[in-house]
């Protein structure tokens, strides 16, 4: 009789040491979920500068790692070097860019209220546009007759348009301090590239066992690829477009240099936008300038032909369609930074799949 009671207070014994053990790893569980999710919530407002930054970080080393060589392995004069003139590349032309918006920006305003602004008369084709051909024709025959008059009817929509300009003029303003705090960050990273290729080894080989080390080399060769062969390309395209519209005088430079951006990264020609551009200002200026001008659009349109080989890594082969819906989601997610991290990120995601499929057998 005293053996099954023994072994029920034994059984007993074990249920109530492995309720607690139960508990005890609840408790745990919940307190480490807890920390962790207080975690994600503190640092996700810098969740994508730092992104953006470690992505920088990684396209620029090898630049600083032949900096750092010239300056005799001075890797913080390297990388305070790269911050300074990194910051002057973004700040000058974004200013000058949105200056020029702005002022456009007025000057529209001002002589649409005081009835100074002349608009050329419509030419004939444009009744041949599709869809919208024949209305757009007429409002921009009475638009050219009184300006007043046309703005008086849609005084609404302008005012909701103008509205939406300058928030969306605030929103580039943050953006452009986004990408300064950004590229600081990625000095920092390349400045101490040793000790963070050495944590991020460290952490994958936790996570992906051997397979950690070729994860960050195809990471790192999809980023350099991406972020030269495709963003590089496109900010050059939007930079020198940005650049020849506003010596060129024509109004809202900077709106039609971000247009351009978002064209090229989308792999689309500049010349969607700088034909017309260029057309326009065969109407407003002598020809000599206005050949130039078109001259100058055609170089730039074409330039990826020359750019993309000198800087898309080879080996890469990530489809179009994956940029484009990167950027455009990205953009739509998290504005004009996210244009740039979700081309990114997609195309890392989409080549670690396409790893991990090819090493899967």
């Amino acid at each position: 009789m005293s053996k099954p009671k023994e072994l029920a207070e034994s059984t007993s014994s074990s249920d109530t040491e492995f309720n607690r053990r139960i508990i005890d790893i609840a408790i745990k569980l919940s307190a480490l979920a807890l920390i962790l999710f207080w975690c994600i919530q503190i640092v996700q407002p810098f969740v994508l500068i730092v992104l953006w930054g470690a992505i920088m970080a990684v396209a620029l080393h090898p630049l600083h790692i032949k900096l750092s060589g010239f300056l005799k392995g001075n890797k913080k004069l390297a990388s305070t070097i790269i911050a300074l003139v990194g910051i002057s590349l973004i700040a000058l032309p974004a200013i000058s860019l949105s200056t020029s918006s702005i002022d456009s920006a007025q000057h529209l305003y001002q002589g649409i209220e005081e009835g100074t602004l002349k608009i050329p008369s419509a030419d004939e084709s444009v009744k041949e546009w599709p869809l919208i051909g024949e209305q757009t024709y007429n409002l921009w025959q009475a638009a050219s007759k009184d300006i007043q008059k046309v703005a008086s009817q849609y005084s609404e929509q302008i005012k909701s348009f103008s509205t939406t300009l300058l928030a969306k003029a605030a929103g580039v303003g943050g953006s452009i301090i986004q990408f300064i705090v950004s590229l600081i960050i990625a000095v920092v990273f390349m400045a101490k590239s040793n000790a963070c290729h050495q944590g991020i080894s460290a952490l994958m080989t936790r996570l992906m066992r051997e397979s950690g080390d070729r994860t960050i080399t195809t990471t790192i060769a999809t980023i350099r690829s991406v972020a030269t062969g495709v963003l590089g390309v496109a900010i050059i395209q939007s930079l020198l477009s940005g650049v020849g519209i506003l010596i060129a005088g024509i109004p809202a430079a900077g709106v039609w240099a971000v247009v351009v951006l978002m064209l090229a990264i989308a792999q689309l020609p500049p010349i969607i936008i700088l034909g017309p551009i260029a057309a326009y200002y065969f109407s407003v200026a002598d020809t000599t300038p206005a050949v130039i001008f078109l001259v100058f659009s055609i170089l730039v349109s074409m330039s990826d032909a020359v750019l993309k080989p000198m800087f898309l890594g080879r080996g890469m082969d990530i489809p179009m369609l994956v940029i484009l819906l990167g950027a455009i989601g990205g953009m739509i997610l998290s504005g004009i930074i996210g244009l740039f991290v979700g081309a990114v990120v997609l195309a890392i995601g989409y080549q670690l799949m396409t790893d991990w499929l090819a090493h899967s057998k």
